[in-house]
């Protein structure tokens, strides 16, 4: 398989326009035209993570931190980012990275870890508001289904808690093929009229460029007849953080050790505990300490990430709740994730979750 097929699907799970500008999301090391038939997926890319690569014969990792963030001026392999880099390349090794992108994505890192943590009726704690179009296309209506679908799959459709929304109006269409043309209905010359189904449906500007494309691979006219509008709608799919509610109300304390089982914890740091049962939680993988007063804002009992610093435990005590979980341990699941991605699409590709452990943070 080409690296670039499996970019293009992760890309249109996860664009790379939802990444923040200090990002560097992507294709790191390696050529987007080469072949593999396996992929390693891990948090962050350390030697012994390339050493398991050579093992497994896995010439593709897919990790979720980049392992390039800042400028390189030299690689002799004196910094643990030039050793695997070298070590990457000296191995025929491709490296892509899904950071913020994935993070700022309705379904990813923080859909995951709300799931695990039993968090539902979800929304975007942060919400990066994108602008939204109508994607109107026409295709005969025993193909509407199966266009309809391929536009649902690669991203259209979502308004707010809903998704595969369209409007689908039956109609006659008329053409006629000139030459040089291969009419999938009709013949040369002649005005055909076509049974056809007009498809509305709603796209995020970010999204519009592989919704498009999808919807061309979907179609079975050579030439598509299809209109974009801007609308002065906002899409709030997308952007930092996730808060919803528990299923029942909780005792912080219970809550909290639950929360400590699943991430496999050892310790939990937090401010102040709430003097109430819990029924609101906000989260963010990874640092989060930049959502603390949005998460208090939209009234969190308890509120989940990791890097917090000593004087952000001062803010909202006994109002809300704040956790540091850790940084690795919060984005965990994110390799999961991104197998579920891969495996979902490509049922047949050699997948595998490394069993490298890059958690560089250690309790006594």
């Amino acid at each position: 398989m080409i690296i670039s097929e499996i970019i293009s699907v992760l890309e249109q799970y996860a664009p790379l326009r939802l990444q923040e500008s200090y990002d560097n999301s992507g294709l790191l090391v390696g050529n987007n035209t080469d072949n593999t038939d396996r992929a390693l997926i891990c948090l962050d890319v350390t030697p012994d993570v390339i050493s398991e690569a050579i093992r497994t014969k896995s010439n593709l990792i897919i990790a979720h931190h980049p392992i390039i963030f800042k400028g390189l001026k030299k690689i002799n392999g004196n910094s643990l980012v030039e050793k695997v880099i070298l070590k990457a390349i000296k191995n025929d090794i491709c490296i892509y990275a899904m950071h913020t992108n994935l993070d700022n994505t309705l379904n990813g890192v923080n859909s995951i870890l709300a799931s695990k943590l039993g968090i539902t009726n979800t929304r975007i704690l942060s919400p990066s508001a994108s602008k939204l179009n109508k994607l109107v296309c026409f295709c005969p209506d025993e193909h509407a289904e199966r266009l309809r679908q391929a536009l649902f799959d690669s991203g259209a459709g979502h308004i707010g808690n809903y998704d595969n929304c369209s409007y689908n109006l039956k109609g006659e269409g008329s053409f006629r093929a000139l030459e040089n043309t291969s009419p999938f209905v009709g013949e040369k010359g002649k005005i055909h009229f076509e049974d056809e189904t007009r498809v509305e449906t709603i796209v995020p500007d970010f999204k519009l460029p592989s919704v498009i494309k999808a919807m061309i691979q979907a179609h079975p006219y050579e030439e598509v007849a299809y209109d974009v509008y801007p609308l002065e709608n906002k899409s709030l799919v997308s952007g930092a953080g996730m808060i919803g509610e528990l299923e029942t109300e909780t005792n912080i304390e219970d809550f909290l050790a639950f929360v400590k089982n699943v991430l496999g914890t050892k310790y939990l740091k937090h401010n102040r505990l709430v003097g109430r049962p819990v029924k609101k939680v906000a989260i963010c993988g990874g640092s989060g300490s930049f959502l603390i007063d949005a998460a208090a804002r939209q009234k969190a009992d308890v509120y989940i990430t990791g890097d917090i610093k000593y004087h952000d435990y001062f803010e909202h005590q006994g109002d809300m709740t704040i956790v540091d979980a850790g940084h690795y341990e919060t984005e965990q699941f994110t390799k999961e994730l991104i197998h579920t991605i891969l495996t979902k699409k490509f049922p047949n590709f050699a997948v595998r979750i490394s069993e490298t452990a890059t958690n560089p943070v250690s309790f006594l």
